[in-house]
């Protein structure tokens, strides 16, 4: 191997460089630990206004809410907070809502622009899904079977 390094260089000793790179580079500002972790996401630049915006929009989508904060940059404390009503209940609510409302108007025009069957079975799966995300939403009391 020595063949390929420079004529009198040698392996040099690398603990200064890495006393460096960890006196540098890994001191945290804070004292617990980022989520997502550094380097994994990028740093959240959006208002808080849109980010619950995109929270909401993120959850009718089904999607986890590790995965949330991580593609948002968000802590995911407060992700969990706006998803268990803990923060900004009604607002979230309404977010949610329009959402969904949105959500299910794109797959009705989805199916408009299909025929017979395939244009049935699309609008069924998407009234199912309306009720389904509705009635986990708000459970109904009182009512038996």
């Amino acid at each position: 191997m020595s063949q390929y390094r420079p004529h009198g260089q040698r392996h040099g000793d690398t603990s200064a460089a890495r006393k460096w790179i960890h006196s540098e580079m890994m001191q945290p500002t804070d004292s617990r630990r980022p989520n997502p972790p550094i380097g994994y996401a990028c740093e959240c630049t959006l208002a808080p206004e849109q980010q619950i915006e995109l929270v909401a929009e993120f959850h009718v989508h089904r999607i986890r809410p590790s995965r949330i904060a991580y593609r948002l940059g968000i802590d995911i404390a407060q992700v969990e907070a706006w998803l268990s009503g803990e923060q900004d209940a009604e607002r979230f609510q309404r977010l949610t809502a329009a959402h969904r409302r949105r959500k299910y108007q794109l797959q009705i025009r989805r199916a408009d622009r299909l025929r017979g069957q395939q244009a049935y079975e699309l609008r069924l799966a998407a009234q199912q899904d309306l009720q389904q995300e509705n009635g986990m939403e708000r459970p109904q009391a009182g009512r038996r079977r």
